[in-house]
């Protein structure tokens, strides 16, 4: 089980890796939060939305931030 989870969490932690600079810790937390939810959306695990379908990551990604695409 342990090692499903770090599989998961591998391309999180190289983003945080390059990110070590946070100022303090909120900013730290929003930012991989930020992470968590781009790599969630990318693996299809959003309701709605396959995996690859790169046209309705990008549409879904557009409505939460209110984007123009």
């Amino acid at each position: 089980m342990n090692n499903i989870l770090e599989q998961d969490h591998r391309f999180i932690k190289h983003k945080v890796k390059a990110g070590l600079g946070f100022q303090n810790f909120w900013s730290a937390k929003r930012t991989i939060r930020g992470y968590e939810t781009m790599n969630a959306i990318r693996k299809g695990q959003i309701v709605g939305i396959e995996k690859g379908d790169i046209r309705s990551q990008n549409h879904f990604i557009s409505e939460i931030f209110g984007v123009a695409v």
